[in-house]
């Protein structure tokens, strides 16, 4: 365990990590920036100024060179970066779409201010700031894991902007509050500090790929891996804290019949990903996260859904199986 106190919190904050090689095999540790990983397109910053305090939003803006007639901006999940979307954002961009990835606040490539009120609208604050710096007014949103839930808020407050909303195996479908326990933010760190590589692989294969892994998976969690071996890690672990206490306390589950476009929901059948499933009691664990039942549920609710269910894939079907998951994604332009 790490014992972290809050001077050394604040330590690891200001100073940032020097000479980190590249990542490749081996995983060797990163700062909390992610200065020395690679992104599969150019990474912008968009600077500004947010609860007092400056702070960079990194993102990913690429344009086809033949020019194009829509945008898609694409929003990513709690334990991942903008970076994973890359065969999306190849086979986007061929297809002659203009594609913004971002990295929100506290994730990714962008800034990790400890001292922050995480929530869904701030995050969507933040992006359509980003948006409107690049004069982009109308644009299809695609939000994957927490990032469907983060799509969803936009959508709800911004609804003249989103011609199309796709939600790709979004957390959020139910409200795990409900359903279990309350974990502090201080609870949620120590756990964050206990954390090790193998931690995160085996919550990805019992949460995401359904008791499976393949050598490809590794990629998506090695910038993880990085942090832990970096300087700034209890940075990490604290904002993570943060952002599960966001998820936890903030659903959207009520307010999905508020959603006012056409609602791509595409859900794969192996997903039970659940936040709070963890520490549960047994008979409502095997209730929680059952996202079949779920999406069938929330489809209902949405006033113009499309459900798509992906056969044979859990919660990232655009990382466990590319092509089928791009075929039944083109299907719904």
């Amino acid at each position: 365990m790490r014992c972290v106190s809050k001077l050394s919190l604040i330590a690891f904050f200001l100073v940032g990590c020097a000479g980190a090689p590249k990542l490749e095999k081996a995983v060797s540790g990163e700062d909390a920036r992610l200065h020395h990983y690679s992104y599969p397109y150019e990474v912008k910053s968009y600077g500004f100024k947010s609860q007092q305090q400056d702070v960079e939003m990194a993102y990913m803006d690429v344009i086809p060179k033949q020019g194009y007639q829509k945008t898609m901006v694409l929003f990513h999940g709690k334990n991942f970066l903008g970076a994973y979307f890359e065969d999306i954002i190849q086979k986007l961009s061929e297809k002659g779409y203009r594609v913004i990835v971002p990295d929100q606040i506290g994730f990714g490539k962008s800034s990790k201010p400890a001292n922050y009120q995480y929530s869904f609208q701030q995050l969507a604050v933040n992006t359509d700031e980003l948006l409107k710096s690049l004069k982009v007014e109308k644009f299809e949103l695609f939000g994957h894991s927490m990032g469907g839930m983060l799509a969803t808020r936009y959508a709800l407050m911004f609804p003249d902007k989103v011609t199309k909303l796709y939600l790709v195996d979004p957390i959020g479908l139910e409200d795990w509050k409900t359903m279990t326990s309350y974990r502090t933010v201080d609870e949620n760190y120590q756990a964050e500090l206990k954390k090790t590589a193998e931690d995160i692989k085996q919550y990805q294969v019992k949460s995401y790929y359904d008791g499976g892994w393949m050598p490809k998976y590794q990629k998506w969690i090695e910038f993880q891996v990085a942090w832990l071996k970096g300087p700034d890690y209890p940075l990490i672990a604290w904002t993570s804290a943060l952002t599960s206490d966001m998820i936890f306390t903030q659903p959207v589950f009520y307010e999905f019949k508020n959603l006012k476009m056409p609602v791509i929901l595409m859900i794969g059948e192996k997903d039970r990903t659940a936040i709070g499933k963890a520490w549960a009691l047994e008979p409502m664990k095997s209730r929680m996260g059952n996202y079949p039942a779920m999406g069938k549920q929330v489809a209902k609710m949405i006033p113009h859904a499309k459900l798509v269910l992906l056969p044979g894939v859990g919660h990232l079907p655009f990382v466990e199986n590319f092509n089928e998951f791009w075929k039944a994604f083109e299907k719904q332009w």
